[in-house]
This record gives structure tokens, sequence and C-alpha cells, in this order.
């Protein structure tokens, strides 16, 4: 809860075991007590001022916004629930490295006899601040270096440079950010940035330099982004035995996209969660502001969770999305779908289903996967709260498909052909959770509904991320 001063109003004992002294060595000296102050759990009391010391650049007026709740408690414990909730707010500004809170009794000549005075002594953080770590994507790792200089116009601002190395992706960018006082959910993010990463199993390597805004708000139980992106890919083969459908794509594309994104998520962890729900429904327009290539793209991914027996945990998810060209335009192998890998259907290759052309693998117009789960403690744990706690075992169903359509067929028939040739796989194994960051796993999988041209891992498989199925 952080630290929460309260200054006692108990008269000051005089003898016994809380002063250590024996009352035959007291001079008794006469004086009038004072009258005493009492301010009891259920007894009224007025907040009469809030006060904020240790500002430097940080204007005040955005402050307010985050302990004005502060003056509307009633009793102590009120006070005190209400400033360690402000106390939050603060932190997560992200402008302060430390907040406490001091609650004291009201002096002065306008002061009431059950008045508080509350003060937030606040440290902020350094003009520019410096980062080192290390970052787990989906089955890639990187390391980051990062320059930040938050606060920058005390009002919450923030200025980040961050460079990116890793196993498949090299990026570096510069992005500012922006919130609305008194509203730190609704945002501005202003990004510019340049990233090239490789894709193996379409013998693929893409520079993206681009620059984008993003505009970040809840409404009612939702969350909310709305985004443009502009941005000129450069499209290479990554090895002299790219298929020619590979070469084919070579070449330099500017893409201008509209995208909205709504989501709700109730669950208690986004990498292990034990119960709860999330929606996640993504809509993308490109071509209508401009570049040379037009599509509609939607996608979804839904997944529930509910505590089983014995603390285990019984967990269904389902992706699915459609890619639409528009103006009779190709879609170009960076936009469509990609399937199969630890992360998605285990116990297949890498983005490793659906459509491939001499070994490379193109991506589809459209696709579904499903999971199963079931994660339980591990056996024969002697205590809670040991270093046990982070791993699961883990049961898993998992099946999809990923295929191109016709769209002059009707949505029958594309139904119909998403429903052909499921792949499927089951197995076990085990899960580390790394914090609220990532986690690992390591199962055994056993693929099913295998098609020609599918690659597949029988066997053990090992995957590393923060999004599976």
């Amino acid at each position: 809860m952080g630290t929460v001063h309260a200054r006692s109003m108990d008269p000051v004992p005089m003898h016994g075991r809380d002063l250590g002294v024996h009352p035959d060595d007291l001079e008794v000296v006469e004086a009038q007590q004072e009258p005493k102050k009492e301010v009891l759990e259920n007894k009224d009391i007025v907040v009469q001022h809030v006060s904020i010391e240790g500002l430097g650049r940080t204007k005040e007026d955005y402050l307010g916004y985050e302990i004005a709740e502060v003056f509307s408690a009633k009793n102590l414990i009120d006070v005190m629930r209400k400033s360690h909730e402000a106390r939050m707010k603060l932190l997560r500004l992200g402008i302060f490295k430390e907040v406490e809170v001091l609650i004291d009794i009201s002096e002065g000549d306008d002061a009431l006899p059950n008045g508080l005075d509350v003060t937030f002594e606040v440290t902020e953080m350094k003009r520019i601040t410096g980062s080192y770590n290390t970052m787990v994507g989906n089955n890639e790792g990187s390391m980051v270096l990062g320059i930040k200089l938050p606060n920058m116009l005390g009002r919450g601002e923030k200025l980040t440079f961050q460079f990116s190395y890793g196993t498949k992706e090299t990026s570096y960018g510069l992005s500012f950010f922006k919130p609305q006082p008194g509203y730190y959910e609704r945002n501005l993010a202003l990004n510019l940035y340049k990233v090239t990463g490789q894709f193996p199993w379409s013998s693929l390597k893409e520079t993206d330099r681009g620059v984008s805004t993003e505009l970040n708000f809840p409404l009612w139980m939702t969350d909310h982004t709305l985004k443009w992106e502009g941005v000129w890919r450069e499209l290479s083969c990554l090895a002299r035995s790219a298929s020619f459908a590979v070469r084919e794509e070579s070449g330099h594309t500017l893409k201008s996209a509209l995208s909205h994104t709504m989501t709700i998520d109730t669950r208690n962890s986004a990498i292990l969660p034990r119960k709860g729900a999330l929606l996640r429904i993504n809509q993308e327009l490109a071509g209508y502001t401009g570049g040379d290539t037009s599509f509609l793209k939607e996608d979804f991914e839904l997944q529930l969770n509910k505590p089983f027996l014995w603390g285990s945990v019984l967990s269904a998810s389902l992706w699915g999305g459609m890619i639409v060209p528009i103006g009779g335009q190709l879609v170009s192998i960076a936009d469509r779908f990609y399937l199969g890998g630890p992360t998605s259907v285990r116990g297949f290759g890498m983005y490793c289903i659906g459509p491939q052309s001499e070994g490379d693998y193109l991506g589809g117009d459209a696709y579904w996967a499903g999971g199963l789960h079931l994660y339980t403690p591990l056996p024969f744990r002697t205590t809670r709260g040991s270093f046990a706690d982070l791993f699961r075992t883990h049961f898993f169903l998992n099946a999809g498909n990923l295929c191109n359509l016709n769209y002059g067929e009707g949505p029958h028939a594309h139904l119909q052909k998403l429903a052909e040739c499921i792949r499927w796989s089951y197995g076990a194994g085990i899960i580390l959770r790394l914090g609220n960051i990532a986690r690992l796993e390591l199962n055994y999988c056993i693929p099913m509904g295998v098609q020609s041209g599918d690659r597949i891992c029988d066997g053990v498989q090992f995957g590393a991320g923060i999004r599976f199925l």
C-alpha cells in the first residue's frame, strides 16, 4: 500500500512499558491538561487542505485531478483509503520515483476540531533517464536500450527513443506520449520508426520506415485504439533459394492504413490467467488514405478462463480473421495471416501451415484457430508461495486452418473451405511464468490432420512469448 503517515492524537504514556521509566523516579508537576482531540473511525472529519510537496517542473493544475477525491472523505479510514488511491494515481503517471502520504490534524486560525490536512511528498524523476532490458516476443528475444525524457513539458508528456536488437528483428524509434489531464487512459501517441525483420519461414526480409499516430480511450467497459499508419516497406529475399513467388513480392510498397481495436479484458493476468475473459476485435482499412495497397482486414481473439478442481484452470481460446482485397489488387505477403507454431497450433512449425511454394510459406486470406487447455499446479508441492508456484503443468488440444479464398464463390463456400483439411494436435507440457511479462512452454506435441506441405514438430517443442492460443 505504500507508506501513509498519521500523527497520533492519544496522550503520551507517562509510565509503564511504553516509556520504560518507573513512576517513583518521576517528579510530578501539576499542569493543566490540554483537551484531547479524537478522530475515530466512525467520527465525521473534514479534509481542509491537500498539498503536494517536492514539485519542480510539474504543473500543479495537472495533479489536481488525481488528488481531488481526497476532499470527499468523511472519516479517518476513508481518508486513508482515498489517499492511497490518489498515491497510486500519482505513481501511475510515470513522473515520480516516490510518493509518500502524511495525514495530520489541521493547525492554524481556520483549523476545525475535526479537520485534517493531507500532504503528498513526491520525488520527481530526473529530466532524462536511460534503461537497458531484455524483451521476449513470440518465439524470439531482444535486447532493448532506451532513453526517456519523462514529464518533458510538466503535464505528463513523455519523449522516448528506443533501440532494439533481436534474434529476428532490429528496430529503433522515437515516440511522443501525451495523456489527457485527469484521464490518463485517454492519451495520444506519435511514433517515428524503422524496423527490419527476418521471416525465415517465408525466406523474406522486410524493412519498414514509417510514422503513426494513436488515440487511446476507454468507453464504458471497453478500451479503444484508433490508429493511422503510413509506412514505406521494402521486401527482399532472405536466401538465394527463395521461391519465385517470394521473389515476385520483392520490392518497395507504400501502405497507408486506418485501424480500430476494441478490447474487453477482465482477466486477472495477461500471461497466465486464473479467471476472466478477453475479447479483442481489430479492423484495418488500407488504401483509403493513399498508398499502393488496398484491403479490408478483420480479425478477433476470444479467451475464457475458469477455475477448476484442485487449483487447476480450464481455458478456451478462439482466433479468426479474414482479409478482403479492394479494387482487384493482390494482398501483399506482408499483410496476410500466418498460422502454426508453439504459440498457436502446437506441433507444427512456426507459421508453417497453409499455402506454400517450394518450401516458402506465403500466408493466407482467412484463418481460424481454437484451443482447449487445462493448467494445473505442479504435483507434490510441499509449500505454497515457493518457486514452484511459477510453474504449471499443461494439457492442450489445438485445431485450426489457414487458406486462400475465391471471393466470387460466396460465404457458404468460404466456410466450407475453412472447415476442410483441419489441422489439430494434442499434448502436454510444463509452463514457466516470467512475472507478468512473458511465459515459456516446453511441450510434447502430437500433430494430427497434417496436410501436404505442412511442416511439423513431432515431439518436444519449445515456445516463448506473450500471446498464446
